[in-house]
């Protein structure tokens, strides 16, 4: 490949005429609308050569006149930047799936590629593994702000890419940059997701939908949590004293000037809530608040204020729309605010 040489790329749409050379592995190629882009030679495939200005370097031929040859010109060093993206200096990068037929998701084969969206060099591996042993699938490098052909594979070649690894090296080769740690990433890759549809989605990189997993996002390496079947058997045996469950304060409500009151705090209710999501404690909550209204649900005209604080309002809410769906014949306010302040409603029963 030389300069003037006309070339398609392989792994892209495009193509155009070579300009330049940068080091040994980039070709700088302008496209039809005069842009040069940098591409690795070993993508570029020659469809047109300029033979023309080659030098002849044979000797003259029998009875030809002697002409003097002109003295080859001494190559010169290119000293082409790629220019590069504006904030694109944060690393980003990506292994995409994308079907070569996607109207035909149940038996199309699929394209592996690894997309760097930043305006680093990323050098990489692509791997996959069968128990505790790996096997490469891929090597190369990444030209910045370029996605690069992993391989092609068919659903037969799926059962052995559910465990896959990709390891990085980012660098700059023509300019200061700051360092990037390596990147060594494992992923489980679903496979039954390449036999539905709707798993391929619209992206910036393809034109055709693509299944995307972050490998890096935003210069932090995407990690994925492993949880083997022996580790959870490991963790079932081990596992010998079962959950206690939570006991309840022994109280009874308030009783103030013949209004009953229900502190609905977490700490009023349990002695431990250790374990406990915030769902299972709003959960037990309610409970309580429900026990309380059946309790005095024929006592007409009592009122009941809960207590359940100002916080950010979950509880309340919850309050309110249990009222509104189950209890729509009791009438509920504000409780008084000289004594309760935001954080309490009175319920009537009716």
């Amino acid at each position: 490949m030389k300069i003037g040489d006309k070339v398609r790329f392989l792994s892209e749409v495009g193509g155009g005429i070579v300009k330049g050379f940068q080091g040994k592995d980039i070709a700088l190629v302008e496209d039809e609308d005069g842009f040069e882009i940098p591409m690795l030679v070993k993508e570029c495939v020659v469809i047109q050569t300029d033979d023309y200005n080659i030098p002849l370097k044979t000797g003259k031929k029998q009875g030809a006149p002697e002409v003097e040859e002109e003295p080859e010109e001494e190559e010169k060093p290119i000293t082409y930047r790629a220019p590069e993206i504006k904030g694109n200096d944060v690393l980003n990068v990506y292994l995409a799936y994308v079907p070569q037929d996607v109207k035909a998701i149940s038996a199309t084969a699929f394209d592996a590629y690894l997309v760097n969206d930043s305006n680093y060099f990323i050098d990489y591996l692509y791997l996959s593994a069968e128990g505790k042993s790996w096997t490469l699938r891929s090597r190369g490098t990444v030209a910045p702000n370029m996605k690069q052909h992993l391989e092609e594979f068919d659903k037969s070649a799926l059962n052995g890419m559910e465990h896959v690894a990709v390891q990085l090296l980012a660098y700059k080769d023509d300019r200061t940059f700051l360092l990037k740690n390596a990147v060594s990433m494992e992923l489980r890759v679903d496979t039954v997701k390449f036999y539905k549809l709707h798993t391929f989605q619209q992206t910036d990189f393809f034109a055709e939908p693509a299944l995307m997993y972050d490998v890096v996002r935003d210069d932090e390496s995407v990690k994925q949590v492993f949880v083997s079947a022996d580790d959870i058997r490991e963790a079932l045996l081990q596992k010998t004293v079962p959950d206690q469950p939570k006991v309840p304060k022994k109280h009874q409500p308030k009783v103030k000037n013949d209004i009953v009151e229900v502190d609905l705090h977490i700490h009023e209710l349990l002695d431990d809530t250790n374990g406990m999501s915030n769902s299972e404690m709003l959960n037990y909550q309610l409970d309580v608040f429900h026990k309380t209204l059946n309790e005095y649900k024929n006592k007409k005209g009592q009122r009941i204020v809960f207590i359940h604080g100002k916080g950010d309002g979950v509880l309340r809410r919850a309050i309110l729309d249990e009222l509104k769906r189950k209890y729509k014949n009791y009438s509920s306010q504000d409780a008084s605010f000289r004594e309760y302040g935001f954080g309490a409603t009175m319920v009537t029963i009716h």
